[in-house]
């Protein structure tokens, strides 16, 4: 029987004899409480599935990468920056890759931030063998980058440790077969040339994502000081060298262009003059055509005025007289030949 505060009492029941259980509604609460945290629960898991499935679902890639999509494991899409979307719970994977950063390799030396001198040589890298059989220290700068992602990232295990034995192996191949006046002097750059044509046609054949930029010697350098200081006498003696030859070049194209106008001035000089003679002789002929003329018109008279005037030229000072006499013993008479030409006895015309 209910009480008016909400308790249970027993009661005798005359009709039965045995005593009968009341309700247990206190159990009927406790259910309910337990069901309205359940549903409580599966809410907030809801809720939380969902938001974990949201944020696995978005990915951004930023502008030095690319992403490589797998679904199940197998490549399905590569995508570039920005922000993508991609099957959450693990469904699709995302696999960011650097593909627009240069990367660096050093092969014979390590620069190190934590040491004092920021430098260091590794000799078992840098230590060769020429040509000519001498041993060299070359220090070797390469820059690479990657090219394909995707064969990055599986088509090898590790690629750099890839590049870096092959760069090391076609360095000493190329080292190998010049001679160290080459690798210490004037053939850096056909050396840096012809490892950076193998390695990037090696690379072509591994196909292991990678893509060489640049390669460069750092340093090279005879293993012991004496051959050093011969090699560097030898350099400065060749810049010296070098250092002259360019000075005489300066001073032939200084000189070039003064001795071309010397020797235009002297071809117009030449030509002038050869015109002045030319002119001169035909006055001359002009003037021997000229006096021709006069003496076939009368030739004694003509030749009489050559011989006066050749006279009056080899003896300028020597007054002359025409003698008028027949030679039969008459008076003869000596006329002044200044007279008839014109000239006074100062000699003044």
């Amino acid at each position: 029987m209910e009480n008016k505060d909400g308790t249970y009492r027993w009661s005798p029941q005359p009709s039965n004899d045995e005593p009968q259980t009341p309700p247990h509604k206190p159990l009927s609460g406790i259910a309910d409480f337990f069901k309205r945290v359940t549903k409580s629960l599966g809410i907030v898991l809801l809720v939380l599935i969902l938001g974990i499935g949201l944020l696995t679902s978005v990915y951004t890639v930023d502008d030095k990468q690319q992403a490589v999509v797998t679904t199940f494991g197998k490549v399905t899409d590569v995508t570039d920056a920005g922000v993508h979307f991609r099957l959450p719970f693990g469904i699709q994977q995302v696999e960011k890759v650097n593909v627009n950063v240069y990367q660096k390799i050093e092969l014979g030396y390590r620069n190190n931030s934590s040491e004092a001198a920021g430098y260091s040589i590794v000799e078992d890298e840098s230590r060769m063998i020429t040509g000519d059989y001498n041993i060299v220290n070359v220090e070797f700068f390469v820059e690479y980058k990657i090219s394909d992602p995707v064969q990055y990232l599986y088509a090898s295990n590790d690629p750099q440790v890839i590049l870096r034995n092959l760069i090391q192996s076609q360095v000493r191949n190329v080292v190998g077969s010049t001679s160290v006046d080459a690798v210490l002097t004037d053939g850096k750059e056909n050396i840096q040339m012809q490892v950076k044509e193998l390695v990037t046609k090696i690379l072509e054949e591994y196909d292991i994502g990678l893509s060489l930029v640049d390669v460069k010697i750092q340093d090279s350098d005879p293993p012991t000081d004496e051959v050093i200081e011969a090699f560097k006498a030898v350099e400065t003696a060749k810049q010296q060298a070098e250092t002259v030859v360019n000075d005489a070049k300066a001073y032939q194209n200084a000189q070039l262009p003064k001795a071309q106008a010397e020797a235009d001035q002297l071809i117009q000089n030449a030509e002038y003059l050869k015109q002045k003679r030319i002119n001169e002789a035909v006055e001359q002929v002009a003037m021997f055509n000229a006096m021709y003329e006069e003496y076939a018109q009368n030739p004694a008279i003509t030749k009489s005025r050559m011989y006066y005037e050749a006279i009056q030229q080899i003896l300028p000072d020597v007054k002359l007289y025409i003698d008028t006499g027949s030679g039969n013993g008459n008076m003869q008479m000596l006329l002044p030949l200044e007279k008839f030409a014109g000239v006074d006895e100062g000699g003044a015309e």
